[in-house]
């Protein structure tokens, strides 16, 4: 027997590097994106538009920027989703929005769960990322073909709207490290230090870490094509502090994150590599 089709809505840095991945792994992928130059490059099978793509398949993978993207597209596909159906989201979104969703979509039956990425698109089309799962433990299970086409590791964390909620807290963290290894590198490279062996000396140190790996060469050679963009990370950063707010969390760092990154989407990088932090520390020096 044939395998069923896997639905993939969302053909951006992240959303082509798991269709290309779902092939690799043998699937047959329905992908649609509003963008007709993503389509264009897209080598599977592509649809006119989102309701096409949810009513040929009964598990659809969704990989948009925002939450209210994601609830246009869900009203979009409304009529063309069963009972049984299954939604992967890997969007990084609101998780309160989300588990209304998954509520919502429960009372007819069809299951959301929501799948957060850690890692950039580069990662992801190595295969070298982590996913946080939130969502029914059927639901979950009969996904798990799908998480491990291009994850290496996954953690079901609860019920849907959890692994949005872990994936806020990899980003403060994530995001800080790259802050901080910029302003370590600018700081530096003030000092007198060649940033190069700075950074092969934080490598080989305690303060290493794994950013290190995936961005340090990247700044280290202003290279700001976009693996995860600047913009988007601010748009977490947004979540990160209304979910703190909601919960009392105190997060000092990330609101001085926040102001640095705002400064730079104002500056015109929003659409530059996530390691375009590395500005704040280093332009308009007087």
């Amino acid at each position: 027997m044939t395998e069923p089709p896997l639905g993939l809505i969302g053909l951006g840095l992240v959303g082509s590097a798991l269709a290309e991945r779902f092939e690799q792994a043998g699937f047959t992928v329905h992908g649609h994106d509003i963008d007709p130059v993503r389509m264009q490059s897209f080598s599977g099978v592509a649809q006119r538009s989102a309701f096409d793509v949810a009513k040929s398949c009964r598990r659809t993978v969704l990989s948009l920027p925002t939450t209210e993207i994601v609830q246009s597209v869900l009203a979009e596909i409304d009529a063309a989703v069963q009972p049984g159906d299954i939604l992967l989201d890997t969007t990084t979104g609101d998780p309160d929005a989300i588990a209304s969703l998954g509520a919502l979509l429960l009372t007819r039956g069809v299951h959301y769960v929501d799948a957060t990425i850690a890692g950039s698109s580069v990662q992801v089309r190595a295969g070298d990322v982590i996913v946080m799962l939130g969502g029914a433990a059927t639901a979950v299970q009969a996904c798990d073909d799908v998480i491990r086409s291009f994850a290496k590791q996954s953690f079901h964390l609860g019920p849907c709207s959890a692994g949005a909620r872990m994936k806020l807290v990899v980003n403060l963290v994530l995001g800080l490290y790259r802050a901080v290894l910029a302003e370590g590198l600018s700081f530096a490279k003030a000092c007198g230090i060649d940033p190069a062996i700075a950074l092969e000396v934080l490598q080989a140190g305690p303060a290493y870490s794994r950013v290190m790996d995936t961005k340090g060469q990247k700044m280290l050679a202003r290279d700001f094509e976009p693996q995860a963009r600047l913009s988007q990370h601010l748009k977490d950063v947004r979540l990160i502090l209304a979910e703190a707010a909601k919960h009392g969390a105190k997060t000092p760092l990330s609101e001085l994150h926040h102001a640095l990154l705002k400064a730079l989407e104002t500056a015109g990088y929003g659409n530059e590599d996530n390691v375009a932090i590395i500005r704040a520390f280093e332009e308009n020096k007087n």
